[in-house]
C-alpha cells in the first residue's frame, strides 16, 4: 500500500497493491499492521457502513462533535468526489479542505482522521460507498456544515444543483458551527 498526504497532511490517499489478470483482481482493503507501519497510526475500527447514492447526490459535510469518527472510505461501484474539511480550531489549516476522486477502477481509499468533516458527491450513475469508522454513530452528537459554505469554498465538480437530504440542506455555516476545540 502507498500513502500520499493530501492538501491536508493528516488526510491520506491510500492506494493498495492490486493483483489482476484476465479473471479479475485481488486487493487487501484493510490490514492494521500495514496501515500502522505506513502511517504510524494505530486505529481500531468499530463500525462498517455502506451507502448507495444516485448521480448528483451530495452527502455532507458531516462530523460528530463528541465521539468523533476517523473514517477509511472507498468506492466499490461508481465514482465520487470525496472531501474532508479541517475543523480543529487550533489547526493552522482550520477551515481548509482537500478533495479527491475515488472510484471502483482505481481502488483508492481516503483516511479522514477525527477532527475533520466529511462529504462526497456522486459523479457516476450511482455509487456504492463503504467506510469504516473508529467510533460508533451517535446521532445526538452529529453536526453538519453547509456543503456550499463560501468561507470553506469547496470546488465541487457539479453539473447543476446537487441532490441533498433535508438535514444536509440545513447545514450551518462554518462561522456558526460548533467545532473541535471550542
Amino acid at each position: 500500500m502507498k500513502a500520499t498526504p493530501t492538501a491536508l497532511p493528516e488526510v491520506l490517499l491510500l492506494e493498495p497493491k492490486v493483483f489482476g489478470d484476465a479473471r479479475g483482481f485481488f486487493l487487501e482493503s484493510w490490514n492494521a499492521r500495514s496501515f500502522r507501519e505506513l502511517t504510524g497510526l494505530d486505529v481500531d475500527f468499530v463500525q462498517d457502513n455502506h451507502s448507495r447514492s444516485a448521480r448528483g447526490v451530495l452527502r455532507g459535510l458531516h462530523y460528530q462533535l463528541l465521539q468523533p469518527q476517523g473514517k477509511l472510505v472507498r468506492v466499490v461501484r461508481g465514482r465520487v468526489f470525496d472531501v474532508a474539511v479541517d475543523l480543529r480550531r487550533d489547526s493552522p489549516r482550520f477551515g481548509r479542505w482537500a478533495g479527491v476522486e475515488l472510484g471502483e477502477d482505481d481502488h483508492r481509499q481516503l483516511w479522514i482522521p477525527p477532527g475533520f468533516a466529511h462529504g462526497f458527491l456522486v459523479l457516476s450513475e450511482s455509487a456504492d460507498f463503504l467506510y469504516k469508522t473508529t467510533d460508533y454513530y451517535a446521532p445526538a452528537h452529529e453536526r453538519c456544515i453547509a456543503w456550499n459554505d463560501p468561507q470553506i469554498g469547496i470546488d465541487w465538480p457539479l453539473q447543476g444543483e446537487p441532490l441533498l437530504s433535508a438535514k444536509d440542506a440545513q447545514g450551518s455555516s462554518l462561522a456558526a458551527a460548533e467545532v473541535y476545540g471550542d
